[in-house]
């Protein structure tokens, strides 16, 4: 299964998704989520995920 999830400072998929995500899922982080209150959880699921194979970029010069 491949997922596509994207976190910013309006819209973020459930952490135990970004936790679960695994080899062929793509996890992007755009600069507008460092403004979220619970971004720390947000990064920290973004290493389980990275640990577990998946694909986290966190997009710096990129448009929304």
């Amino acid at each position: 299964m491949s997922a596509f999830l994207v976190i910013d400072d309006a819209n973020a998929p459930a952490l135990g998704d970004i936790r679960q995500a695994g080899p062929g899922d793509l996890v992007y982080i755009r600069p507008a989520a460092c403004s979220r209150k619970d971004f720390p959880k947000y990064w920290e699921a973004a290493g389980v995920a990275l640990t577990r194979g998946a694909l986290v970029s966190v997009m710096y010069r990129e448009e929304s």
